[in-house]
Protein backbone atom coordinates (compact mmCIF):
# COMPACT_ATOMS: atom_id res chain seq x y z
CA UNK A 1 0.00 0.00 0.00
CA UNK A 2 3.45 1.91 -0.39
CA UNK A 3 2.28 5.50 1.68
CA UNK A 4 -1.15 4.91 1.86
CA UNK A 5 -1.15 3.86 5.52
CA UNK A 6 -0.07 6.92 6.98
CA UNK A 7 -2.27 8.75 4.90
CA UNK A 8 -4.81 7.20 5.95
CA UNK A 9 -4.37 7.44 9.33
CA UNK A 10 -3.39 11.42 9.41
CA UNK A 11 -6.82 11.39 7.42
CA UNK A 12 -8.50 9.32 10.67
CA UNK A 13 -6.45 10.48 13.83
CA UNK A 14 -6.35 6.36 14.03
CA UNK A 15 -3.83 4.10 13.52
CA UNK A 16 -4.40 1.44 11.05
CA UNK A 17 -3.26 -1.53 12.31
CA UNK A 18 -4.13 -3.91 9.03
CA UNK A 19 -4.77 -3.45 5.31
CA UNK A 20 -6.27 -6.09 2.93
CA UNK A 21 -6.47 -5.51 -0.52
CA UNK A 22 -9.96 -5.59 -1.76
CA UNK A 23 -9.45 -5.52 -5.62
CA UNK A 24 -10.56 -1.88 -7.14
CA UNK A 25 -11.91 -0.45 -10.26
CA UNK A 26 -12.05 2.71 -12.32
CA UNK A 27 -8.58 3.72 -11.31
CA UNK A 28 -9.04 3.37 -8.11
CA UNK A 29 -7.82 0.84 -5.24
CA UNK A 30 -9.89 -0.87 -2.58
CA UNK A 31 -9.12 -2.02 0.57
CA UNK A 32 -10.30 -3.64 4.06
CA UNK A 33 -8.88 -1.91 6.89
CA UNK A 34 -8.83 -2.83 10.52
CA UNK A 35 -8.77 0.45 12.73
CA UNK A 36 -6.34 0.59 16.03
CA UNK A 37 -9.62 1.07 18.49
CA UNK A 38 -11.55 -2.31 16.51
CA UNK A 39 -13.38 -0.87 13.43
CA UNK A 40 -13.64 -2.08 10.38
CA UNK A 41 -13.35 0.26 7.42
CA UNK A 42 -13.29 0.34 3.30
CA UNK A 43 -11.04 2.44 2.03
CA UNK A 44 -10.76 3.78 -1.87
CA UNK A 45 -7.49 5.35 -3.06
CA UNK A 46 -6.89 6.91 -6.23
CA UNK A 47 -4.04 5.18 -8.32
CA UNK A 48 -1.51 6.91 -10.42
CA UNK A 49 -3.80 8.78 -13.39
CA UNK A 50 -6.58 8.91 -11.37
CA UNK A 51 -8.01 12.45 -11.23
CA UNK A 52 -11.77 11.23 -12.19
CA UNK A 53 -11.64 9.21 -9.57
CA UNK A 54 -10.30 12.01 -6.72
CA UNK A 55 -13.52 14.20 -8.23
CA UNK A 56 -15.63 11.05 -7.83
CA UNK A 57 -14.85 10.85 -3.90
CA UNK A 58 -15.84 14.46 -3.34
CA UNK A 59 -19.07 13.91 -5.06
CA UNK A 60 -19.27 9.83 -3.49
CA UNK A 61 -18.70 11.79 -0.20
CA UNK A 62 -21.03 14.36 -0.25
CA UNK A 63 -23.88 12.69 -2.11
CA UNK A 64 -23.43 9.88 1.20
CA UNK A 65 -23.96 12.59 3.08
CA UNK A 66 -26.66 13.94 1.77
CA UNK A 67 -28.60 10.97 1.57
CA UNK A 68 -27.47 10.32 5.53
CA UNK A 69 -28.89 13.26 6.81
CA UNK A 70 -32.59 11.73 5.99
CA UNK A 71 -32.27 9.47 8.22
CA UNK A 72 -33.88 6.89 6.57
CA UNK A 73 -32.34 4.34 3.91
CA UNK A 74 -29.01 3.00 5.66
CA UNK A 75 -26.05 4.30 4.54
CA UNK A 76 -22.31 3.71 5.14
CA UNK A 77 -20.68 6.24 7.57
CA UNK A 78 -18.11 8.46 5.84
CA UNK A 79 -15.33 8.33 8.18
CA UNK A 80 -13.03 10.48 6.04
CA UNK A 81 -12.11 11.48 2.99
CA UNK A 82 -10.07 14.02 0.52
CA UNK A 83 -8.33 14.34 -2.87
CA UNK A 84 -6.79 10.69 -2.96
CA UNK A 85 -8.75 8.93 -0.61
CA UNK A 86 -12.43 8.04 0.81
CA UNK A 87 -12.94 5.95 4.13
CA UNK A 88 -16.33 4.40 4.65
CA UNK A 89 -17.39 2.25 7.61
CA UNK A 90 -17.40 -1.48 6.50
CA UNK A 91 -20.91 -2.96 6.08
CA UNK A 92 -20.50 -6.74 6.38
CA UNK A 93 -22.61 -7.87 3.43
CA UNK A 94 -24.90 -10.81 3.80
CA UNK A 95 -27.30 -12.19 1.70
CA UNK A 96 -30.92 -10.79 1.13
CA UNK A 97 -34.43 -11.97 1.71
CA UNK A 98 -38.18 -10.78 1.31
CA UNK A 99 -38.45 -9.46 4.24
CA UNK A 100 -35.16 -7.16 3.95
CA UNK A 101 -36.34 -6.11 0.20
CA UNK A 102 -39.77 -4.96 1.54
CA UNK A 103 -38.50 -2.78 4.48
CA UNK A 104 -35.53 -1.58 1.70
CA UNK A 105 -38.85 -0.78 -0.35
CA UNK A 106 -40.20 1.27 2.37
CA UNK A 107 -37.02 3.27 3.62
CA UNK A 108 -36.58 4.09 -0.24
CA UNK A 109 -39.65 5.44 -0.47
CA UNK A 110 -38.96 7.71 2.70
CA UNK A 111 -35.46 8.85 1.32
CA UNK A 112 -37.47 9.79 -1.74
CA UNK A 113 -39.80 11.54 0.48
CA UNK A 114 -36.96 13.80 2.29
CA UNK A 115 -37.03 15.61 -1.08
CA UNK A 116 -34.39 18.24 -2.26
CA UNK A 117 -34.01 21.70 -2.58
CA UNK A 118 -34.01 20.69 -6.54
CA UNK A 119 -33.20 19.17 -9.82
CA UNK A 120 -29.30 18.37 -10.31
CA UNK A 121 -27.33 18.45 -6.87
CA UNK A 122 -24.83 21.42 -5.69
CA UNK A 123 -21.69 19.67 -5.84
CA UNK A 124 -19.90 18.38 -9.39
CA UNK A 125 -21.06 14.32 -9.95
CA UNK A 126 -19.04 12.18 -11.21
CA UNK A 127 -20.49 8.42 -12.09
CA UNK A 128 -18.12 5.52 -12.88
CA UNK A 129 -15.42 7.57 -13.79
CA UNK A 130 -17.12 9.86 -16.20
CA UNK A 131 -17.90 13.85 -15.39
CA UNK A 132 -22.00 13.58 -14.47
CA UNK A 133 -23.86 17.46 -14.68
CA UNK A 134 -25.50 18.65 -11.80
CA UNK A 135 -26.78 22.09 -12.79
CA UNK A 136 -30.03 22.56 -11.84
CA UNK A 137 -33.37 22.97 -14.24
CA UNK A 138 -36.81 24.26 -13.81
CA UNK A 139 -38.38 20.90 -14.37
CA UNK A 140 -37.63 17.37 -14.24
CA UNK A 141 -38.21 16.56 -17.93
CA UNK A 142 -35.74 19.33 -19.36
CA UNK A 143 -33.33 18.65 -16.82
CA UNK A 144 -33.28 15.26 -17.56
CA UNK A 145 -32.48 16.09 -20.92
CA UNK A 146 -29.91 18.77 -20.71
CA UNK A 147 -28.27 16.99 -17.69
CA UNK A 148 -28.64 13.51 -18.56
CA UNK A 149 -29.07 13.00 -21.99
CA UNK A 150 -27.87 15.10 -23.98
CA UNK A 151 -24.08 15.12 -22.56
CA UNK A 152 -24.02 11.18 -23.34
CA UNK A 153 -25.54 11.13 -26.60
CA UNK A 154 -22.78 14.05 -27.57
CA UNK A 155 -19.72 11.25 -25.86
CA UNK A 156 -20.62 8.67 -27.58
CA UNK A 157 -21.46 10.55 -31.10
CA UNK A 158 -17.73 11.78 -30.88
CA UNK A 159 -16.03 8.33 -29.89
CA UNK A 160 -18.08 6.95 -33.03
CA UNK A 161 -20.17 4.43 -31.12
CA UNK A 162 -23.91 5.90 -31.68
CA UNK A 163 -24.22 6.63 -35.69
CA UNK A 164 -25.76 9.51 -36.89
CA UNK A 165 -28.88 7.95 -37.29
CA UNK A 166 -28.83 6.31 -33.73
CA UNK A 167 -28.33 10.02 -32.62
CA UNK A 168 -31.16 10.88 -34.66
CA UNK A 169 -33.37 8.14 -32.61
CA UNK A 170 -31.85 9.28 -29.65
CA UNK A 171 -32.67 13.25 -29.70
CA UNK A 172 -36.30 12.29 -31.19
CA UNK A 173 -36.87 10.57 -27.82
CA UNK A 174 -35.08 13.69 -26.02
CA UNK A 175 -38.00 15.90 -27.15
CA UNK A 176 -40.73 13.86 -26.01
CA UNK A 177 -39.41 13.90 -22.25
CA UNK A 178 -42.05 16.02 -21.33
CA UNK A 179 -45.12 14.38 -23.39
CA UNK A 180 -43.80 10.88 -22.09
CA UNK A 181 -42.85 11.96 -18.34
CA UNK A 182 -46.12 11.73 -16.73
CA UNK A 183 -47.55 13.82 -13.97
CA UNK A 184 -45.09 16.36 -12.58
CA UNK A 185 -43.40 15.50 -8.94
CA UNK A 186 -41.27 17.85 -7.26
CA UNK A 187 -37.69 16.72 -6.57
CA UNK A 188 -36.99 13.57 -4.68
CA UNK A 189 -33.56 13.06 -3.06
CA UNK A 190 -32.25 10.12 -4.82
CA UNK A 191 -29.53 7.55 -5.27
CA UNK A 192 -28.83 8.34 -8.49
CA UNK A 193 -26.99 5.03 -9.60
CA UNK A 194 -29.11 2.56 -8.00
CA UNK A 195 -28.59 -0.58 -9.70
CA UNK A 196 -28.13 -4.01 -8.03
CA UNK A 197 -24.52 -3.64 -7.22
CA UNK A 198 -24.97 0.00 -5.83
CA UNK A 199 -27.08 -1.80 -3.00
CA UNK A 200 -25.82 -4.31 -0.27
CA UNK A 201 -27.73 -5.99 2.30
CA UNK A 202 -26.79 -6.69 6.04
CA UNK A 203 -28.63 -6.59 9.28
CA UNK A 204 -32.16 -7.45 7.67
CA UNK A 205 -31.83 -4.06 5.27
CA UNK A 206 -30.13 -2.92 2.42
CA UNK A 207 -27.73 -0.58 2.25
CA UNK A 208 -27.25 1.87 -0.19
CA UNK A 209 -23.42 2.84 -1.30
CA UNK A 210 -21.25 4.70 -4.84
CA UNK A 211 -24.53 6.88 -5.17
CA UNK A 212 -24.50 9.98 -7.69
CA UNK A 213 -27.15 11.69 -5.17
CA UNK A 214 -29.29 14.46 -6.56
CA UNK A 215 -32.47 15.56 -6.64
CA UNK A 216 -34.13 13.98 -9.27
CA UNK A 217 -37.34 11.98 -9.94
CA UNK A 218 -38.23 9.04 -7.53
CA UNK A 219 -38.89 6.35 -10.59
CA UNK A 220 -35.24 7.00 -11.53
CA UNK A 221 -34.19 4.73 -8.62
CA UNK A 222 -36.50 2.31 -9.32
CA UNK A 223 -36.14 2.02 -13.00
CA UNK A 224 -32.56 1.40 -12.17
CA UNK A 225 -33.16 -1.48 -9.79
CA UNK A 226 -35.29 -3.17 -12.61
CA UNK A 227 -32.01 -2.46 -15.65
CA UNK A 228 -29.68 -5.39 -14.08
CA UNK A 229 -32.11 -7.03 -12.01
CA UNK A 230 -32.01 -6.48 -8.15
CA UNK A 231 -32.58 -9.34 -5.84
CA UNK A 232 -36.70 -10.18 -4.75
CA UNK A 233 -37.21 -6.97 -6.85
CA UNK A 234 -40.93 -7.93 -6.17
CA UNK A 235 -40.84 -7.08 -2.55
CA UNK A 236 -38.38 -4.09 -2.94
CA UNK A 237 -41.65 -2.31 -5.14
CA UNK A 238 -44.00 -3.78 -2.98
CA UNK A 239 -42.79 -2.21 0.18
CA UNK A 240 -42.45 0.99 -2.06
CA UNK A 241 -46.04 1.11 -3.08
CA UNK A 242 -46.86 0.70 0.39
CA UNK A 243 -45.52 3.77 1.66
CA UNK A 244 -45.67 6.02 -1.44
CA UNK A 245 -47.56 4.60 -4.25
CA UNK A 246 -46.37 5.79 -8.13
CA UNK A 247 -48.58 7.37 -10.34
CA UNK A 248 -50.01 5.38 -12.67
CA UNK A 249 -48.52 4.44 -15.62
CA UNK A 250 -44.90 4.18 -13.98
CA UNK A 251 -44.42 1.10 -15.23
CA UNK A 252 -44.46 2.46 -18.76
CA UNK A 253 -42.23 4.78 -17.93
CA UNK A 254 -39.21 2.52 -16.55
CA UNK A 255 -37.51 3.01 -20.11
CA UNK A 256 -37.43 6.89 -20.30
CA UNK A 257 -35.50 6.58 -16.85
CA UNK A 258 -33.37 3.89 -18.15
CA UNK A 259 -31.89 5.68 -21.28
CA UNK A 260 -29.53 7.80 -19.26
CA UNK A 261 -27.94 4.85 -17.68
CA UNK A 262 -27.90 3.07 -20.49
CA UNK A 263 -26.04 5.93 -22.32
CA UNK A 264 -23.58 6.08 -19.87
CA UNK A 265 -22.57 2.24 -20.76
CA UNK A 266 -22.53 2.97 -24.16
CA UNK A 267 -19.87 5.21 -23.38
CA UNK A 268 -18.00 3.05 -20.59
CA UNK A 269 -18.07 -0.31 -22.76
CA UNK A 270 -19.00 0.65 -26.00
CA UNK A 271 -21.46 -0.99 -28.64
CA UNK A 272 -22.57 -3.72 -26.58
CA UNK A 273 -25.56 -1.37 -25.34
CA UNK A 274 -25.99 0.25 -27.98
CA UNK A 275 -29.16 -2.13 -28.85
CA UNK A 276 -30.99 -1.47 -25.40
CA UNK A 277 -30.05 2.57 -25.08
CA UNK A 278 -32.13 2.64 -29.06
CA UNK A 279 -34.72 0.19 -27.50
CA UNK A 280 -35.06 2.71 -24.46
CA UNK A 281 -35.48 5.53 -27.15
CA UNK A 282 -37.62 3.96 -29.22
CA UNK A 283 -40.09 2.78 -26.31
CA UNK A 284 -40.10 6.54 -25.16
CA UNK A 285 -41.40 7.88 -28.56
CA UNK A 286 -44.04 5.04 -28.58
CA UNK A 287 -45.46 6.15 -24.59
CA UNK A 288 -45.56 10.12 -25.69
CA UNK A 289 -47.56 9.34 -28.91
Amino acid sequence: MDDGSARLERLLGCAVRDVRNAGGQHGVRHYRLTLADGRAAFAKLAGDGGEAARAGFAAEASGLRWLAAAGTAAVPEVLGSDDRSLVLAWIAEQTADRNAAARFGRELAALHAAGADAFGAPWPGVIASLPLPNAGGPSWPEWYVSQRVLPYLRLARDAGTLSRADVAVIESAAARVSAAAGPAEPPSRIHGDLWAGNLLWSGGRGWLIDPAAHGGHRETDLAMLALFGAPYLDQILAGYQEAAPLAEGWRQRVPLHQLHPLLVHVCLFGAAYREAALLAAHSTVRLAS
